[in-house]
């Protein structure tokens, strides 16, 4: 089975599917080798980690194509790709759409805010019109060539129209054929609880690590029947923290020895990146 039909079954199934973000591609073999269904190639992530500058629009389409083609060939493991606004009009998101699926995503997410966008838990947030942002996830629609990948359609209204203008949205731009519904940054239990209960098709919930949605556990969200929980940006908050700590201790202790457990071992770190496979390719060519 593809990748495209293994996403699509998974999300159908509203099990509460965990799928953490990855801002490159030795992130995305970490997520794989710890036994996650799924990698989401956050627009954030590549921004922060790669620019170290926040997530307010500087990512541009070949960026994460190239970020997107990368950790595809490295995993393989379906693949959720942040496209952010489209990078520009409806005609600019079908040009997103045959770059992404060319690149290997499994699902393409695009959103409904006037660019520059910015971060869903961020602040003064503004949204395009209804009919321009339905436009736009049409023409993300008709531009795949495989049936099977995914559009997921979200919206930013809820901070800026309200959460029923955000539901009614989201509800125009699953009859203009999205595959996954995602209203971003919901800020009470009740709207959580509410919108499995309110929408048809599959949904994603964000958990943002320190952000304005409530967190819910991964199964209690299954049990209200979202499709995926989505966790973008831990495995970068917890390698900004690994890193603070290894580097604090090296400033103030003048070393850092591999038995500390702050860092992951030499032997560790060369099975991630698989060495092994490397050197076997290596003795066959010589």
């Amino acid at each position: 089975m593809s990748t495209r039909k293994q996403l699509k079954s998974m999300v159908e199934a509203r099990r509460g599917m965990l799928v953490p973000g990855a801002f490159n591609a030795l992130s995305a073999k970490v997520i794989e080798d710890l036994g996650f269904e799924a990698i989401y190639v956050t627009g954030a992530g590549v921004t922060n980690m790669w620019f170290g500058m926040p997530d307010q629009g500087f990512m541009g389409l070949s960026e994460i194509a190239d970020h997107t083609a990368r950790i595809r060939d490295a995993v393989s493991v379906p693949l959720i790709v942040d496209a952010d606004t489209g990078f520009g009009n409806a005609l600019n998101v079908h040009h997103t759409v045959r770059t992404l699926e060319r690149a290997g995503a499994d699902c393409i997410q695009f959103e409904d805010q006037v660019a520059p966008k910015r971060c869903g838990h961020f602040s003064g947030k503004e949204v395009i019109s209804t009919e321009e942002a339905v436009s736009k996830i049409k023409a993300a629609v008709d531009a795949r060539r495989d049936s099977d990948l995914m559009i997921m359609a979200r919206t930013d209204a809820a901070a800026t129209h309200g959460f029923e203008a955000a539901v009614e949205r989201a509800q125009r731009f699953a009859e203009a054929g999205a595959d996954i519904l995602f209203v971003e940054a919901v800020t009470t239990a009740a709207e959580i609880r509410a919108l499995p209960l309110r929408l048809n098709k599959p949904q994603l919930m964000n958990m943002v690590i320190g952000g304005k949605t409530p967190i819910f556990n991964a199964n209690e969200l299954a049990e209200m029947g979202y499709g995926i929980v989505l966790y973008a940006n831990a495995a970068l908050q917890g390698a900004l923290a690994g890193m603070q700590k290894a580097l604090a201790v090296l400033r103030d202790e003048k070393e850092v020895q591999e038995s500390s457990g702050l860092v992951t071992s030499f032997a560790e770190r060369q099975r991630l990146v698989d060495k092994p496979y490397w050197d076997k390719l290596e003795k066959r060519y010589s």
